[in-house]
């Protein structure tokens, strides 16, 4: 239910409509905002599209940071985040706390998990040796031949990001946020007393901008204030087999690789990264060594060619850009490179509350 306060009045403009705009816009008109969103493509289209969809610390987090602390509270917000999304929306999402295996195929690799699991429980993150046989016998199609042991954690998740998208766009229409698709943002004024974007057709005033554009996100020229931060596409390829369903059960990592099924059928596996800008051709020996890698570690994708393959381009950044920049007007929540579907609730509570402890001053 949309909350009334001095929010009501103020303008709050969001450029980029991909998860991190959506769940940011949902959460500002939850508190009274009037929110309008613009998105340059379709909202959803991009990185939020295109990401496999785990919410897995156990994979991303190995030295405390200010971005670790971050992804493990995210992913304890998560639960409750789906549940609103869907009650809201009276949508499903599939939503999966399935926990993670990662396997070891010689003793420096086992040895490596060991050490790695070791740093992680110090934050928080736990996970629990497993041995060759009970891989065997729960994992039943994951290679044997050389398997050392593994680590299963128990709190990694997935989620379908592009039903999660749907979900938070008809929920950010429900709460009467404005969402603007081909509509590119070119330049931001940031004055004293209100923010004008440009865009091809003319002028717009708001009270603030948030920019969540992903990769594009310094590509918005800003006056007023200094240049934004740089902030770099990285593509990922990623393949998907139409499988039956319980082919894979949870999330499984060999070094690089990982795979996960959808409750579709659709069984993941990624992924590269490359620095060659917004390149959107697929590369056939990528994807040709994803197919080998995913095939090593489930043995009976050898026997089957991929049913589909993508890429997306993931936001990165010298560091994770999110609060105010040089102005109460301004806000930045980009470059979450590979974890902004894990980041999403978190971000989007962190900036909202600034807003609203700003929302005097604008």
């Amino acid at each position: 239910m949309t909350q009334t306060g001095p929010g009501n009045r103020v303008k709050i403009a969001i450029a980029g409509g991909g998860i991190i705009g959506l769940s940011i816009g949902r959460k500002l008109a939850q508190s009274g905002f009037q929110v309008s969103i613009f998105d340059q493509s379709v909202v959803g289209g991009e990185a939020s599209w295109a990401g496999a969809g785990m919410l897995a610390p156990g994979g991303e987090v190995d030295e405390p940071s200010a971005v670790s602390a971050l992804a493990i509270e995210s992913r304890r917000m998560y639960g409750d985040f789906v549940r609103e999304l869907e009650e809201a929306s009276e949508l499903p999402i599939d939503y999966q706390e399935c926990g993670a295996l990662e396997v070891a195929y010689s003793e420096d690799e086992l040895c490596a998990l060991e050490q790695r699991a070791e740093r992680q429980e110090r934050l928080g993150i736990h996970s629990k040796r497993i041995t060759p046989g009970h891989v065997m016998t729960f994992w039943p199609r994951i290679r044997r031949e050389g398997l050392a042991g593994g680590r299963f954690y128990p709190d990694d998740a997935i989620v379908n990001p592009r039903e999660l998208t749907h979900a938070l766009t008809l929920v950010c229409r429900k709460c009467s946020a404005a969402i603007y698709e081909h509509f590119r943002i070119e330049a931001i004024q940031v004055a004293e007393d209100e923010v004008i974007l440009e865009d091809a057709c003319g002028t717009q005033r708001f009270d603030a901008v948030v920019v969540a554009a992903g990769a594009w996100s310094n590509q918005i020229g800003v006056g007023g204030v200094p240049a934004l931060p740089a902030a770099e596409p990285v593509r990922g390829h990623l393949i998907g087999y139409q499988q039956p369903e319980q082919t894979c059960n949870t999330i499984v990592r060999h070094g690089p690789t990982y795979l996960l099924q959808r409750g579709n059928g659709l069984l993941i596996a990624g992924s590269s990264a490359e620095r060659v800008g917004f390149d959107r051709e697929l590369n056939p020996f990528i994807e040709a060594d994803l197919v080998s890698r995913a095939g090593f570690v489930m043995p009976h994708l050898e026997e089957t060619a991929p049913s589909e393959s993508w890429i997306g381009f993931r936001p990165a950044s010298e560091e994770l850009r999110l609060g105010s920049w040089h102005s109460p007007r301004l806000y930045l929540a980009y470059g979450h490179f590979r974890n902004g579907i894990l980041l999403a609730p978190i971000t989007a509570e962190r900036i909202a509350a600034e807003i609203s402890a700003n929302s005097e001053m604008l």
